[in-house]
């Protein structure tokens, strides 16, 4: 194929496929300025590989795991940044009494209480509707981690939200 054909091949990938990268990273993150920054530098990164990606069977995993992989270090990066902010002042964190309801409530909320494999596994798994395959290659893990971290994930979203939340989210996206 000529350039122009894997420029077009590329386009129609980034034109197909970006929205739902940029849903993952801000499920995945909680950051909405965030997420389109993370599905732009996966789909570059994606891009500076195309010649070799393009041939591949799963394009769409390989971005969902550089998209992953963006996303935790986006992560570690702030958890690093905090904890510098918080010896600089000396202070020592505030403590919350009890939970927020209204944030107990909002799913988004309960999965960045989710440690970062956790999230990816439920989200991917939930949110997009991908197998535990799908699910395992995307993140770089095996089919079993990803059945565990699923089952674990979901058992902690109960824990905060509810029994009841939890089956309704997952019965509402089984009826989309």
């Amino acid at each position: 194929m000529l350039l122009d054909d894997a420029s077009a091949e590329f386009h129609e990938f980034f034109e197909r496929h970006y929205a739902e990268l940029a849903r993952l990273a801000h499920l995945l993150t909680g950051e909405t300025d965030a997420a389109d920054d993370l599905a732009a530098d996966a789909l570059v990164a994606l891009w500076q590989r195309w010649d070799r990606l393009r041939q591949a069977d799963h394009p769409l995993a390989y971005a969902r795991g550089v998209v992953a992989n963006l996303a935790r270090g986006r992560i570690r990066s702030a958890v690093r940044e905090r904890l510098r902010i918080t010896l600089f002042w000396s202070r020592i964190p505030e403590k919350v009494e009890g939970p927020d309801m209204a944030a107990v409530l909002d799913v988004r909320s309960a999965l960045a209480r989710l440690p970062f494999r956790k999230r990816a596994c439920v989200v991917l798994r939930h949110a997009f509707d991908l197998s535990e395959k799908d699910t395992a290659a995307a993140l770089g893990i095996s089919v079993g981690t990803v059945k565990s971290q699923t089952s674990k994930g979901m058992a902690e979203l109960e824990r905060i939200l509810g029994a009841r939340a939890v089956g309704d989210l997952v019965a509402g996206r089984r009826n989309r």
